[in-house]
């Protein structure tokens, strides 16, 4: 039995055990789709390293990310990279750490569908090389089980790279549902990444609630993050 087949076994035998209450860490490797500019683009250079900083939606099937790539003066790859079909626009934008950053306009890939459909938010930065992206997801057992099938539909040779499973409640603290969704969209929206992706003021148009809500309500959340990362005792991995 292959490794990856022995830690998916070793996932359903715990999910199977308390499906409602296991939460899932894992980093999947998964080779790139012709159809998503980052899989033929990393492919034609592979010695080349690109990391996705985050992702701003524009409209529902359009989003804007800052994208690291590695070495060449900057705006090297800007012309390249508005050759594929998903990318809209492709700008240059500083010089940074043996690298460069481009902001990047593009059609939204499948799994983004995915991701909004199930609610999670997607974990920046990912990091993308030779044709491949490694995605790290962090989502409930039963959620979990549809990214690895959608993965897998993707790319059929996708390896699980590293996973581990932790009971919900100690993982997260007891936020609200209302306090759920608004960190979930935050995420999503890039408002938690480095650097941001996202204003606060701009966060609050985007949900349609006043800027002093919202400030309000991530300060509670965060908050609560806190003083649980504070009380909760060391789990193994």
């Amino acid at each position: 039995m292959s490794d990856d087949q022995g830690r998916l076994r070793e996932l359903r035998r715990h999910a199977g055990k308390a499906p409602d209450d296991r939460i899932v860490l894992a980093t999947l490797r998964i080779r790139i789709p012709k159809g998503v500019w980052t899989g033929p683009f990393s492919r034609t250079h592979p010695n080349t390293r690109l990391e996705a900083l985050n992702r701003t939606e524009v409209v529902p099937d359009v989003s804007v990310s800052d994208y690291w790539i590695e070495g060449s003066p900057p705006g090297s790859w800007a012309r390249e990279i508005l050759e594929y079909p998903d990318v809209l626009r492709a700008e240059s934008l500083a010089e940074v750490g043996g690298g460069c950053l481009y902001r990047i306009t593009y059609q939204n890939p499948q799994i983004v569908s995915l991701y909004r459909r199930l609610h999670l938010p997607i974990q920046f930065p990912l990091r993308i090389q030779a044709g491949y992206i490694l995605w790290e997801v962090v989502a409930r057992a039963s959620e979990f089980q549809e990214v690895l099938e959608y993965s897998r539909s993707t790319d059929p040779e996708m390896t699980i790279v590293s996973i581990r499973r932790r009971p919900l409640r100690t993982h997260l603290p007891q936020l609200t549902e209302t306090q759920e969704r608004l960190l979930r969209d935050a995420m999503a929206a890039g408002y938690f990444a480095v650097p941001r992706g996202i204003t606060l003021t701009n966060l609050a148009k985007k949900l349609q609630r006043s800027k002093s809500s919202i400030s309000e309500s991530i300060a509670l959340i965060e908050q609560k993050l806190l003083e649980t990362a504070v009380r909760a005792p060391f789990a193994p991995r």
